[in-house]
Formats: C-alpha cells, sequence, structure tokens
C-alpha cells in the first residue's frame, strides 16, 4: 500500500494542471496526501485490527474531511447511514491496494476485495474496478509475469490492455470512472521498468492523476519488490504521525513480496 500512496502524493499537484510527460519534478512543495490515501489508510487499519470498514471510512472522513473526495462519498460519510451508493467511480480502485497484500489466496483477495468495493461502490464497473487492482496488486506481489497479469485481468474482467501509453496519452482526459481509470493504470504498470518510471508513466497520462498514479503505484511496489528509500523517506515526511503509523504496522506485516522481482 506504501506504492500506492507514493502514487497519491506524487499526482497529487497534476490532477487539475494535468502533464503529458514523465519528466516532471517528483515531489514539490505543494504536494499532499489525498482522500485516495485517507481511504487505503483506512482499509488497511479495518484489516489490521479487524474493524468495519464503512465505520473506519467515516472515522478518517471526520479526520480528514478536505482532502478532495467526490460529492457522493461526501454525502455518504456524512450520513447516518451506510447503505452503498451504486458508484462505478475510480475510488473503488484506488483505495483497495491493502487488499492484494493481505491475504494468501486469490480467492480471497477477489472476495474480500468485493466486500470492501461494496460497501459503497455496489455498481457492477466498481466492483470490477476494485477486484481487477487487488488481483494485480496479488498475482504482482506472488511472482507472476506482467505477461500473465495482463492475460488474467483481460480474460477476468474484460478490460482491453492492448493500447500503449503513446496511444493513449494525446487524447485522454479526466475521467472518475472505473472503465476509464483502471486499464490506463494498469497499462503505466505493464510499460514501467522500475517503481519511480511506473509512477511517472501513469501521472504523464494526465486527468486523475493521484488516483491514476495510486493505482499503478500499489501494482508497481508489489511487482518490483518495495518503493525506493528515497520516496518512502519523502511519503512520511508528508504524511502525519496517525497515517504514518498505520502504514508504517501495514507495511511491517504485509509490505514484502514474495516474488522473484525483488
Amino acid at each position: 500500500m506504501l506504492g500506492a500512496i507514493a502514487g497519491d502524493i506524487i499526482g497529487s499537484i497534476y490532477e487539475f494542471s494535468p502533464v503529458k510527460t514523465t519528466e516532471f519534478p517528483l515531489f514539490s512543495p505543494s504536494c499532499a496526501f489525498t482522500d485516495d490515501t485517507v481511504l487505503t489508510v483506512a482499509l488497511a487499519d479495518a484489516i489490521l485490527h479487524g474493524k468495519d470498514y464503512a465505520a473506519e471510512m467515516k472515522d478518517y472522513y471526520r479526520c480528514y474531511p478536505d482532502r478532495g473526495y467526490g460529492g457522493s462519498f461526501h454525502r455518504w460519510a456524512r450520513s447516518r447511514g451506510s447503505q452503498p451508493y451504486n458508484s462505478w467511480g475510480n475510488g473503488a480502485a484506488m483505495r483497495i491496494s491493502p487488499a492484494g497484500f493481505a491475504y494468501d489466496t486469490l480467492e480471497e483477495v477477489l472476495a474480500r476485495a468485493e466486500a470492501f468495493t461494496a460497501v459503497t461502490h455496489n455498481h457492477p464497473e466498481g466492483i470490477k474496478g476494485g477486484k481487477a487492482t487487488a488481483a494485480a496488486v496479488f498475482l504482482a506481489r506472488t511472482g507472476t509475469s506482467k505477461k500473465e497479469i495482463r492475460k488474467y485481468i483481460e480474460s477476468g474482467f474484460g478490460y482491453n490492455l492492448s493500447g500503449t501509453l503513446a496511444e493513449i496519452r494525446p487524447a485522454y482526459r479526466f475521467d472518475e470512472s472505473c472503465q476509464g481509470t483502471v486499464p490506463q493504470a494498469l497499462i503505466a504498470f505493464l510499460e514501467s521498468e522500475d517503481f519511480e518510471d511506473a509512477v511517472r508513466k501513469a501521472v504523464s497520462l494526465g486527468g486523475d492523476s493521484d488516483t491514476l498514479a495510486c493505482i499503478t503505484g500499489g501494482i508497481a511496489q508489489a511487482f518490483y519488490g518495495g518503493v525506493p528509500e528515497l520516496i518512502v523517506k519523502k511519503v512520511y515526511e508528508i504524511l502525519d504521525d496517525a497515517l504514518g503509523a498505520v502504514t508504517r504496522e501495514f507495511t511491517r506485516r504485509f509490505g514484502s513480496p514474495r516474488g522473484p522481482h525483488r
């Protein structure tokens, strides 16, 4: 999940000022964590301590109410009830990486990812985006090749991953849907050479850059065996103590991939 948080922070300043190149400062004084990080950490906290995820999201929202949540999530988080609101938004995928790290079989990852996603994003496209992202993280950390990850995601979820970033980038614009974010984030990972390159490629698409890089970063962390130390150091400087503590605890327990991509 640390890779997802790093992607969110790195992409945060380009969400409304997009870049179409991989040549940009990795961190700037304006970089910050967004709702992507807050809800990812909320899920990690729920997994670590056996808490109800809906309640955790609402608690975290109250602690961090101004981090760029969508309007539907704002209304849900402020409501007394916890019924899902049939969302197909990319929030389903940006917060799910802890599920890909925490469980020991693909079957359990898929089941847990669906349950965690459906708390809010119970639209079929939301469920698909959450499950596909969690599956990609699990496959990446357990030694699966990029070729096999591509094949599994295409056959299992129907996403078309045949395009290239060079083909996608010129016309790509802000898209808050899972179906308009998850395939592009996966392609950024598939074309990458290392963790930093994966995040840079995701941001370079433009659009919802923090969420693209968050999704890509979680998968890249799993595949490449971690996050470069200089990036880790900067991430923990930006996170506050509470978010940093949960992230460190989750990383100690689940953060080391087992595959051959170290």
